[in-house]
């Protein structure tokens, strides 16, 4: 097993995170029969057991934000501060990437800037939507230019998908677990998730107005190798009849980052050989959420699949992730 690895999405859950997710609600996020458990400790045996030399570490879904802005606030400050310490106190192990209150824009700036300037994030993680808000609605256009003034990494994540019923209370209309069909969503609501926002992000405009943004899509670009022909084809015939000039979704996707978190190999991993620059390809792990005996499994799978033959299996596990990272590899 390669030595040395750099995992770009492993996850933090600190006590007192932990608590604040049972008192909103979410001992069982997204639908998961648990949250699952974590400490410092673990953690680092567990980067020891799977060869990761340095874990870039965020808050997963449901992220920070229960319904209350000024909570959403602390909150995003007190786990930004313990990415912080993490990174301290052990270096060159750890990065992290900030959390914002979003929906809340004006106290996402704030914490953005603390993040960057007081804490030394080493980028951000913005969720698949923010009650709804999905990553390419213009409302999010200050932070997107703060963000790409700083050239950051914006590393995304999917959550739960916004029930899509309205108004609220419109017969059938209940909770988003009924569009995973009762299953829990990582399995297939959060690919969808992914490709919905990443989409939304490249039609709308966003990635092309910030062009300096460095964004990792989660999970083996999730259906966008599969779905990017279409999008283009139907996005096309749309243009010509509004006379709207056309998006170039192959090359949006080009430029996009992404990682291998999830089971990748063989058919995904082969169909985002055929989309992405392989020099923006990244390991990732997915623990805590994903059991180490399983990411053993899965980082095997990557280690023997001859997808990844010669140089390209370094790069991926680790030389890409120190290109963009160089701080942590230092």
């Amino acid at each position: 097993m390669t030595s040395a690895r750099i995992d770009v999405h492993s996850h933090y859950l600190p006590d007192f995170y932990r608590e604040a997710l049972a008192a909103a609600g979410h001992t069982r996020p997204d639908g998961m029969p648990a949250i699952p458990s974590w400490s410092e400790a673990a953690a680092l045996s567990t980067m020891d057991r799977l060869g990761i030399r340095t874990a870039v570490v965020s808050i997963s879904s449901p992220g920070v934000h229960f319904g209350d802005d000024a909570a959403a606030r602390a909150l995003a400050r007190r786990v930004n501060e313990e990415g912080a310490r993490l990174k301290a106190a052990h270096p060159g192990r750890f990065g992290f990437f900030a959390s914002t209150p979003l929906p809340d824009v004006e106290g996402a700036l704030a914490e953005v800037r603390h993040a960057f300037d007081v804490l030394h994030a080493d980028g951000v993680v913005l969720e698949s939507n923010f009650h709804g808000v999905y990553l390419g609605d213009e409302r999010l256009a200050p932070l997107y230019a703060e963000l790409d003034r700083r050239a950051a990494v914006v590393f995304l994540h999917p959550t739960s998908p916004a029930c899509p019923c309205h108004p609220v209370g419109t017969p059938g209309c209940t909770e988003p677990k009924d569009m995973a069909l009762g299953y829990p969503r990582p399995m297939l609501e959060f690919i969808f998730e992914t490709t919905r926002t990443v989409t939304q992000m490249i039609l709308s405009g966003t990635l092309a107005r910030y062009p300096n943004l460095r964004v990792i899509v989660p999970h083996a670009g999730a259906a966008l190798p599969i779905l990017g022909n279409r999008i283009e084809l139907l996005t096309g015939l749309a243009a010509k009849s509004s006379g709207a000039p056309p998006v170039d979704v192959r090359t949006a996707l080009r430029r996009l980052h992404y990682d291998l978190a999830g089971a990748p190999v063989p058919e995904q991993l082969g169909a985002l050989l055929q989309v992405a620059d392989p020099g923006r390809i990244f390991y990732g792990s997915d623990w805590p959420f994903t059991p180490v005996e399983i990411c053993e499994e899965l980082a095997s799978q990557l280690e023997a699949t001859t997808l990844l033959e010669g140089p390209l299996r370094e790069s991926v596990l680790r030389g890409n992730a120190a290109l963009v990272f160089p701080a942590l590899t230092r």
